[in-house]
């Protein structure tokens, strides 16, 4: 299989995902700076013009970071990252959500606002007007995990899943765009060194 790939942490996640579990790519790279993902070659392999996108070895491709996980989750279960269990799958899904909506959303269109705004501005919808409150949702929404993590070594338990590979990669992302940890947020920092030692976490991603 292949993955085209760029700078970012979308795509950072899904070569995380598969380092885990042991599955390898083919990598791709797209230069999303340059354009190259808004060209008609790129866009015939994905129409919304985003990475990562995974080409299965038929030729057709599966787009967005959830399906690709889900799709790489299913053709090899073990080790599990979205829970071997019902409950477990539903715990996983549930906290995958939560980083979705209350760090990722928000740090991503705070970034698209202002630092990013530049790149972005010609290529889709930014709010320069709302930057600083959509950082300030991030933000709000690290302290709520900083809470809800206690004493469990990953998101959603004592397994690491997707949840925690996503965050650790907006994590890292925001650290480079001015939306890191903050001081307070120790049982978050001692989480993204957990997470941080593991050898998936050293694949190139910038």
């Amino acid at each position: 299989m292949k993955l085209y790939h760029s700078i970012g942490p979308n795509p950072r996640l899904v070569k995380m995902f598969a380092a885990e579990k042991g599955i390898a790519l083919e990598l791709r790279d797209v230069d999303i700076i340059a354009g190259d993902n808004r060209l008609p070659a790129y866009l015939a392999i994905n129409p919304t013009g985003t990475t990562p996108v995974l080409e299965l070895d038929d030729g057709s491709h599966v787009a967005e970071t959830a399906a690709i996980c889900e799709f790489l989750e299913e053709l090899q279960p073990r080790p599990a990252l979205i829970g071997d269990t019902p409950a477990r799958r539903a715990a996983a899904r549930m906290w995958w959500r939560r980083v979705d909506l209350l760090v990722v959303q928000p740090m991503t269109a705070g970034f698209r606002g202002a630092e990013g705004l530049p790149l972005f501005k010609d290529r889709v919808v930014c709010l320069p007007q709302a930057a600083d409150d959509l950082k300030r949702s991030a933000r709000q929404g690290l302290d709520w995990f900083e809470e809800q993590v206690g004493d469990r070594p990953y998101i959603a338990g004592d397994a690491m899943t997707v949840a925690d590979l996503l965050l650790f990669c907006f994590v890292e992302f925001g650290a480079q765009v001015g939306q890191g940890l903050a001081p307070a947020h120790r049982r978050l920092a001692h989480w993204r060194d957990r997470v941080a030692g593991r050898p998936s976490a050293g694949l190139p991603w910038l």
